[in-house]
C-alpha cells in the first residue's frame, strides 16, 4: 500500500496541527497503522498507533494527552492530531501500515511494511 503524508508546518509552542495519511487502498479496516518521528540525528521513534482492529490507540508517553491519532476506514485516511506542540515535537514524521502486525508489535517500526515520505513539523519556542 502507498502512503502520503500531510499536513505538517512551522508553528509555535503551545499551537496545534493535524497530520494526514492518505493510503491507496479502498479502505483502511484491518490495517494496524502507525505514526513515527525522526528527528536530526536520532533513532526513528513510536508516537502513536492504532491496532488492526480499530480499538484504543496507544501513545508514547511524552504525547499522552496531547496527541490523538484517529482513523477513517472509509475515506483511507488516518490522523494525528497534535495539540499543545512543544519543541521537543520538532521532527519528521511519518505514517506506516500493515495488515498482518500484532498488537505487540505496534510501537516497532520494523514491524510495518508500507511507509509514507514523511512530513516535516517544526516547532519554535
Amino acid at each position: 500500500v502507498q502512503l502520503q503524508a500531510s499536513g505538517g508546518g512551522s508553528v509555535q509552542a503551545g499551537e496545534s496541527l493535524r497530520l494526514s495519511c492518505a493510503a491507496s487502498v479502498r479502505t483502511l479496516s484491518g490495517y494496524g497503522l502507525g505514526w513515527f518521528r525522526q528527528a536530526p540525528g536520532k533513532r526513528r521513534e513510536f508516537v502513536a498507533a492504532s491496532p488492526r482492529t480499530g480499538g484504543t490507540a496507544l501513545y508514547t508517553n511524552s504525547v499522552k494527552g496531547r496527541f490523538t491519532m484517529s482513523r477513517d476506514n472509509a475515506k483511507s485516511t488516518v490522523y494525528l492530531l497534535m495539540n499543545s506542540l512543544e519543541p521537543e515535537d520538532t521532527a519528521v514524521y511519518y505514517c506506516a501500515a500493515n495488515p498482518r502486525i500484532i498488537y505487540s508489535s505496534l510501537g516497532e517500526p520494523s514491524s510495518y511494511d508500507s511507509w509514507g515520505q514523511g512530513t516535516q513539523v517544526t516547532v519554535s519556542s
